[in-house]
């Protein structure tokens, strides 16, 4: 390719960022893509690793592969530590620089434990695959230790979980890990009953799946009772450890906790100086771009943009996806000497949230479902997504085998470790 030709770097792999690259394709641009990690991730189906129903590989692809006939496209396993917008260039961990024309940050998300990062051990949250396998171990550990405990008080314990945060990610694992205790497990323990296995959601707000509406959301907490979840709304917990959880005043021994409470933005903002709101997001201007440089756009958990009703824009995949096709509209205009489009605006497309294998609720505005029927346009939305037909057909199969027969297929425990260490 020619030196002259326009670079765009895009920081990030996940949806946005992946939306923008694959809309830019046959553009006058030299385009490189940094990730800190060599995967996109499907991260809507990743509490189905931590609990066992899927695969790694089902839902993760080596972005490499994924633009290996695209020349224009050049990727690097790298980690980003700043951006000098004078020189215009990417600062790498790596240590040489990466020069822009264009730079589009679609760093996303991590855990935000509310000015309680010391939980975070003790309370894993749920954003990589490395949370997901790590999760996982925990919960399957939690079982066998059980197994092996010689006293009552032990074995309650470890067979407690509490799953804080009852926003989608919080159902979802609360319906699946009580599914899996309750439906799977029995049969394959001899000193321990599984069905005993105590599961909490803990809320701090007035109901679980706040976003949606009244009826969804009250169908969602009978749907988890129904499957033996101690649904726990109005209580903030106040302190985590190895132990337990405390709520409120009150203390809850349990073996495993997972945080699927709050999220804050990377870094981006601190990176090219822009302002940034209470989690950490960047604000930006109507085009997406940063106030002051319109060389340099902020896309998907990373940004912060209010819409025209002055709720901001969700931090979901359909959104990032969205300001991806956008920014890459915006640039291929200017290349092309077009007119932009006008200011970027989101078109919500619809919430959903299951609940166990036979479950579900979906709110597409005017069009409200629950139940089983709901369950099955869920899965159906959620494969039609994947990227491959591989990983569709994998995925499907899958889910069609816990439906009928009952059983998770991905219960292993990979890490190792001795059995009767404390995770």
């Amino acid at each position: 390719m020619a030196e002259t030709e326009h670079r765009v770097v895009v920081v990030g792999g996940g949806f946005g960022g992946l939306q923008l690259v694959h809309d830019l394709k046959g553009a006058s641009a030299k385009i490189t893509l940094i990730d800190r990690r060599n995967h996109h991730l499907f991260q809507p189906l990743l509490y189905q690793v931590a609990t066992t129903a899927l695969a790694t590989s089902e839902i993760a692809w080596p972005i490499r592969h994924l633009y290996r006939e695209r020349k224009d496209v050049a990727t690097l396993l790298d980690e980003v530590i700043g951006v000098d917008r004078q020189a215009k260039t990417v600062l790498l961990k790596s240590g040489a620089p990466v020069a822009y024309d264009t730079l589009v940050l679609a760093t996303g998300a991590t855990h935000a434990y509310f000015g309680h990062d010391e939980w975070a051990d003790a309370a894993p949250g749920l954003k990589t695959l490395e949370d997901a396998t790590t999760i996982r171990r925990r919960m399957l550990l939690a079982f066998e230790r059980a197994e092996l405990a010689d006293n009552t008080v032990e074995r309650e314990k470890l067979l407690t979980f509490a799953i804080i945060g009852a926003g989608p990610t919080g159902v979802e694992m609360a319906g699946m890990i009580a599914e899996l205790a309750k439906q799977v497990l029995p049969e394959e323990f001899r000193s321990i009953d599984t069905r005993q296995t105590k599961v909490m959601l803990i809320e701090a707000g007035p109901r679980v799946l706040a976003t949606f509406t009244q009826e969804l959301s009250a169908y969602a907490q009978t749907a988890l009772e129904k499957l033996g979840v101690d649904v726990r709304l109005g209580h903030a917990v106040t302190a985590i450890t190895s132990d337990g959880v405390t709520i409120g005043d009150t203390f809850v021994p349990c073996g495993t906790v997972i945080w699927a409470a709050g999220v804050k933005a990377s870094p981006a903002a601190q990176w090219v100086g822009a302002g940034a709101d209470r989690a950490g997001r960047a604000i930006v201007s109507p085009d997406l771009s940063i106030e002051g440089d319109p060389n340099v756009f902020v896309i998907g958990d990373t940004a912060s943009l209010k819409q025209a009703d002055g709720s901001p824009v969700p931090g979901i995949a359909p959104a990032a996806k969205q300001q991806g096709g956008y920014v890459a509209k915006v640039i291929r205009a200017r290349l092309e000497g077009q007119s932009v489009p006008g200011p970027f605006k989101y078109r919500h497309q619809g919430s959903l949230a299951t609940i166990g294998r036979r479950a579900a609720v979906i709110d597409f505005g005017r069009f409200k479902l629950k139940g089983g029927l709901a369950w099955w346009i869920w899965g159906l939305a959620h494969i039609y997504f994947l990227i491959g037909t591989r990983s569709r057909l994998a995925v499907a199969w899958s889910w069609l085998w816990i439906y009928l027969s009952g059983q998770h297929s991905a219960r292993l425990i990979t890490q190792r470790e001795t059995i009767r260490d404390k995770t």
